[in-house]
């Protein structure tokens, strides 16, 4: 199989935003420079809002939560709002805050276990840090993005020799004691906090003394690919969500002069529960429809007319058929790469989907031209979930949750389809026009 052009430069152009987001602040990042580029304003939550007719804006919460939205042309009450939900974050190591630790002649860093990799999958791999660092500014400070892009940390394995049974058994680590990453060799002279800190501040260009605090993720410097006979699989960290959050934020884009208000919700903390202040079971999405819906000069019936009239598209990536491991699959629900967009239904609500939210999204696909699949978990295994459920509530509008196929969910590299993607992107873009 061979993709065509635009499905080819959509792939591309998907690399390139998860290769430049190496970490949730980056991600949001990246997003803005795009928002900015297509003319949409920025608006702090702080000030005073002023929204002109089919004006374009986004909001930013936290660094690494973003909404952006595009006023319609009819009436709030009537049209509603067409709402896409993704999240900016992945499952993956982050450095404790005391990271530094000495002994056997090695700086190491200490890492905590951030939602459910697959931590096989980052042992012997080129590693760094990115994320932000708060510093210093006068009597102030200021939040500055970090970014190292050689590789500087390592998590070597053990050798079969001492690990005789790791073919049989798997590759297992001691979250605590196994998982510090070796930074490089001290000498008897050096100091690893004091290594790190001012390495830390070289890159931020500050004196080490105005270094305050950091967050940092660990993540592999190996930029993505195009792979295949025909080039038609992706391989990159992060598809799990980015390639969703790359997906809505295109599709947003591409939409003139909606008819409905149309908005992309991008949140962080997805893999740790959603939780949190930026997280979709805060008050982000419902704070932002509040104002926006104030600012259309809605009274509260009209709101709740307006989300009566709204849909929400839950977009996190789907688990495609592997066919070394039939076993893990629902017999009838084998979705397959590069097969479209799938439609994720889960009665016991770990997916917000219905019948009548499904066939909604089969129309979006049928109006892109573009085919759609079923997939439901196995009985016998948990099921994961999403933000569908938690945004659902919260607002109380009709769901669907929906992603593009994928290998290897929570790997440090994982797979997708080329074709995929640009199918995912036309039925998004098909559901913000309707």
């Amino acid at each position: 199989m061979h993709p065509n052009i635009q499905a080819r430069a959509s792939a591309l152009e998907l690399i390139d935003f998860i290769d430049a987001s190496p970490s949730p602040w980056h991600a949001v990042a990246s997003a803005e420079v795009r928002l900015l580029a297509q003319g949409y304003t920025r608006l702090e939550e702080g000030d005073r809002w002023k929204l002109s007719a089919g004006g374009r804006y986004y909001v930013v919460r936290g660094g690494a939560s973003m909404i952006a939205f595009v006023l319609g042309s009819l009436p709030l009450a009537e049209a509603g709002f067409r709402i896409v939900g993704a999240h900016t974050d992945s499952p993956g190591l982050r450095l404790k805050p005391q990271a530094a630790l000495a002994g056997d002649g090695l700086a190491r860093l200490g890492v905590e276990v951030y939602g459910g990799p697959i931590l096989a999958t980052f042992s012997d791999r080129d590693l760094s840090l990115a994320g932000r660092a708060v510093l210093r500014s006068g009597k102030s400070q200021e939040t500055r993005l970090l970014r190292f892009e050689r590789p500087l940390l390592r998590l070597p394995n053990l050798a079969i020799h001492m690990n005789r049974d790791v073919n049989e058994q798997g590759l297992k680590f001691n979250k605590q004691t196994e998982l510090p990453m070796i930074l490089g060799i001290l000498d008897e002279k050096d100091d690893a906090d004091a290594c790190l800190k001012k390495l830390l501040a070289d890159a931020a260009q500050v004196e080490v003394a105005d270094l305050l605090s950091f967050e940092l993720a660990v993540y592999d410097v190996q930029k993505g690919c195009l792979w295949g006979a025909g080039e038609e699989f992706i391989a990159d960290s992060q598809l799990d969500n980015l390639a969703s959050m790359h997906a809505a934020l295109t599709a947003l884009i591409a939409v003139k002069q909606p008819a409905a208000t149309c908005v992309a919700a991008f949140f962080d903390h997805e893999e740790v529960g959603s939780e949190s202040a930026t997280g979709a079971g805060g008050s982000f999405i419902s704070d932002m429809l509040s104002r926006i819906g104030f600012h259309a000069e809605l009274d509260e019936e009209d709101r709740k007319r307006a989300l009566a009239q709204s849909f929400f598209i839950s977009a996190d990536m789907a688990h495609a058929y592997n066919p070394n491991f039939p076993a893990a699959y629902e017999p009838s629900h084998k979705v397959m790469v590069n097969g479209g967009p799938v439609i994720k239904t889960n009665v016991n609500q770990r997916y917000t989907t219905n019948a009548e939210t499904a066939a909604r999204f089969m129309g979006f696909c049928g109006i892109a031209g573009v085919p759609c699949q079923q997939y439901a978990h196995r009985g016998d295994l948990s099921c994961g979930s999403t933000i569908g459920p938690m945004v659902a509530a919260q607002l109380g509008i009709s769901s669907v949750d929906v992603g593009s196929p994928m290998w290897a969910m929570h790997s440090a590299r994982e797979s997708a389809g080329v074709q995929d993607h640009a199918s995912m992107i036309s039925a998004l873009t098909a559901a913000f026009g309707s």
